[in-house]
């Protein structure tokens, strides 16, 4: 299993000079949690931006490493506003890849609890897998990318359809 960190309001922290929530450049936030378990996973940080900057070029480059990679199952740590974007891009090139997003609505800084978990849940549901498929794994739900989405009223993901 390989982990990519795209970034995302789950890697956010407080920025004391200047008062904003910065996307910093390290795994700081997934590195804690994978601490306090007693597995051993590849974790790569890839392009560290807020998920509203992501573009073509940065879905370009997760998947060409997904490609080239001997793995077959992927999380994708990704900011919540353009995880469909990524997941349907994804979907569009691997058929024979188990790939689950991931992210959180609050940085893990501010509350570890729902970061920790959503990853958690994700590399769970990935070792159960037996299917191919792109997946999203946010509010206490996994499921294909096209049968969740984020509800912005309420600030969470739902399954729908």
């Amino acid at each position: 299993m390989l982990i990519l960190n795209s970034g995302g309001t789950f890697n956010k922290r407080y920025n004391p000079l200047n008062g904003d929530l910065e996307v910093p450049y390290d795994n700081e936030a997934i590195e804690k949690i994978l601490f306090s378990t007693n597995f051993k996973y590849d974790l790569a940080g890839v392009i560290y931006k807020d998920s509203l900057e992501i573009d073509t070029n940065d879905r370009k480059i997760l998947a060409s490493i997904i490609a080239e990679s001997k793995e077959d199952t992927f999380i994708i740590v990704h900011g919540t506003d353009t995880m469909s974007l990524t997941a349907e891009f994804l979907h569009e090139i691997f058929k024979d890849k188990k790939i689950v997003l991931t992210g959180a609505m609050k940085p893990f800084e501010i509350d570890c609890i729902e970061s920790a978990f959503n990853l958690g849940m994700a590399c769970g549901f990935l070792k159960s897998l037996e299917s191919f498929g792109v997946y999203i794994c946010m509010s206490g739900h996994v499921a294909l990318w096209n049968k969740i989405e984020k509800n912005r009223l309420l600030g969470k993901f739902e399954i729908v359809g």
